[in-house]
């Protein structure tokens, strides 16, 4: 009896993503447009933007923060942001400002309002100091954030543009705006506090889609210098091959922010929601909508588009 031996042959996996790249691209305008819905109807704006007030308080003996947060809403403060820090006795409260409320008033009676409400005969409080964060201060660090966006975008427009093609950068822009957008109509959707760690987040978000979409690029111009095929199969073997790379970065990632998420307590929950969201809509949008863009109108991307300029010029310059 004969025996053949076993030989293990690769097999990348061959999901048509190409086929379904109209759904993808209806889904995302939708979703594109609903998250501008959601940000023309505004933010719930934090304390960082708002302005309000910042009291500090030490407790006798240490006390957990969600405590501190129920005594607050049931002396009227919902919504304030409690931190606990130093030994765990120091608690930071911002409170959101109220109708009328002046400057001496923040830092008199609702200081001693907050004093009154966090301590008990077991746990008594001690006021270590209060401020009062004007509005201004909120409009300076919301213009820096969004000087900090643009110049993101710009980089990446830049960037891209010189590594692959223009049209590889506004693809590449497009998709990477679309998850900001996204992950930011969630939060103006939902009503949660947008502080300084979401705008953090974002801009997070930001780095991290680029990242999975410049991959996916990559192998989309080594298949088009080294495949004969239409860019409809060239596409689909491209995001075939980095598939598993995604998957896994984004899953490493997702984790590594959810244990943060549920372990680096309420002060960095913004900024680690923000990342996981991020890295679900990102990739989504790497594998679905990043490379379907690049077959629709001025942005369709041929061959031609990616041979190498410099070997052209050499090979015309050799011709008689």
């Amino acid at each position: 009896m004969k025996i053949f031996p076993l030989t293990f042959i690769p097999h990348e996996p061959r999901i048509d993503f190409m086929k379904m790249r109209w759904v993808a691209i209806v889904a995302a305008v939708l979703m594109f447009a609903a998250a501008v819905a959601g940000i023309a109807k505004g933010f719930n704006y934090a304390l960082d933007f708002t302005g309000g007030t910042v009291v500090e308080v030490r407790f006798a003996q240490s006390t957990p923060v969600d405590q501190v947060r129920e005594r607050l809403a049931g002396a009227g403060y919902e919504g304030a942001q409690v931190q606990s820090f130093g030994s765990g006795t120091d608690v930071l409260v911002r409170l959101q400002p109220r109708d009328g409320q002046t400057t001496t008033d923040a830092n008199n009676h609702t200081a001693q309002e907050v004093l009154a409400a966090v301590s008990t005969a077991e746990n008594p409080a001690t006021l270590m100091r209060t401020e009062f964060v004007g509005p201004q201060v909120g409009r300076e660090l919301a213009m820096n954030g969004l000087y900090a966006a643009l110049f993101v975008v710009v980089g990446f427009l830049i960037y891209i543009g010189f590594r692959f093609e223009w049209k590889f950068a506004v693809s590449a822009t497009l998709t990477t705006l679309f998850d900001v957008l996204v992950v930011a109509g969630y939060f103006a959707w939902s009503g949660r506090d947008f502080d300084l760690t979401v705008l953090a987040g974002l801009l997070s978000v930001m780095g991290f889609s680029i990242n999975d979409t410049i991959v996916v690029f990559d192998r989309v111009r080594e298949n088009f210098r080294s495949m004969r095929a239409e860019p409809h199969e060239i596409f689909n073997r491209s995001i075939n091959q980095t598939l598993s790379r995604t998957i896994i970065t984004s899953l490493v990632f997702f984790l590594s922010v959810l244990a943060l998420y549920l372990y680096g307590g309420g002060s960095l929950e913004g900024l680690a929601l923000t990342q996981m969201i991020g890295a679900v809509v990102g990739t989504l949008s790497s594998i679905f909508l990043a490379c379907p863009l690049l077959t629709l109108g001025f942005l369709k991307v041929t061959k031609q588009d990616l041979l190498p300029k410099a070997r052209d010029e050499a090979e015309l310059a050799r011709r008689p």
